[in-house]
């Protein structure tokens, strides 16, 4: 089998290093960090004039239709360049899931906004105990006439301090297992009741506490099936998992390049340091 990217697909990858490498630079990384924010407005728009907000938005509602693979091919760059923004979490985690399981009528209010870059989007999955699966889901939604009401607490939202919809993963009622009575909502995060808090993190990376405080949604927010929402989360897991190591295999190119980089210039011992055989071992097994 013949996994080698094509034409296509090869010049999509230089082009997407060439424009990380000139438009994303170390010191740029280092400033973001330190923004409240997260990301440069200006490099978004940069982006978003390269098309890759709706790289895999199919063409009906603004995007280019491409394929998963070519998602993967520019989250490698990105995390080669330590890219920092909300991509992951608009693409990845929030349009990826409409794609997937959202009403022809929420495909056409949100699809459209995400491939124009304009509307931020996240997923509010985890909560204090930090799990991934659905028992632990405990962020309640209650029916109250054609409303839900949420109350609760998610964890390590990424972004959710810029974001303007998020897709909240809910417990609608107790099932025979975990799995059932799980329920998505798309939520304004405009709505009054949600209290966004940027946590302090190591990576600095914008990872945030949210908490829902009778936020009412409307029943037509509802993503996929009432009390099935299980399924449209586990699909996304899968997705962001694969898309997550594309980002990591980046970042990984690139420390090898910077250890091979400083083997080649570091002297010890009146030589650099890759001409010893241990340290060329490594370089080499990286």
């Amino acid at each position: 089998m013949d996994y080698s990217l094509t034409e296509e697909q090869e010049m999509l990858k230089k082009s997407t290093r060439d424009f990380l490498e000139k438009e994303c630079p170390k010191a740029l990384v280092r400033e973001l960090e330190k923004d409240t924010k997260g990301y440069s407005t200006e490099l978004w728009r940069k982006m978003v004039d390269l098309g890759w907000m709706g790289l895999v938005i199919p063409e009906e509602y603004g995007g280019d239709g491409q394929s998963f693979l070519e998602l993967a091919i520019v989250l490698e760059e990105m995390g080669r360049s330590v890219l920092p923004g909300p991509f992951f979490s608009m693409v990845v985690l929030g349009a990826l899931p409409i794609i997937a399981d959202g009403t022809e009528e929420q495909k056409r209010e949100f699809l459209p906004g995400i491939a124009k870059g304009e509307l931020l989007m996240t997923l509010a999955l985890t909560e204090p105990d930090v799990t991934y699966d659905a028992e632990g889901v405990t962020v309640t939604a209650t029916a109250d006439k054609d409303d839900y009401i949420i109350n609760g607490t998610k964890l390590f939202v990424f972004n959710a301090h810029i974001a303007d919809w998020m897709l909240c993963v809910t417990r609608t009622k107790n099932g025979a297992n975990p799995e059932e009575g799980i329920t998505v909502f798309l939520v304004d995060a405009k709505t009054p009741g949600i209290e966004v808090t940027v946590l302090d993190t190591m990576g600095d990376d914008k990872q945030c506490e949210v908490l829902f405080n009778d936020v009412r949604v409307p029943k037509k927010n509802i993503l996929g099936d009432l009390d099935r929402g299980w399924d449209v989360i586990s699909k996304a897991l899968e997705q962001a998992t694969v898309a997550q190591c594309a980002v990591m295999i980046g970042q990984c190119i690139r420390v090898t390049e910077m250890t091979t980089e400083y083997a080649k210039t570091r002297v010890q011992f009146g030589a650099p340091i890759g001409v010893f055989q241990v340290t060329a071992h490594r370089s080499v097994d990286q």
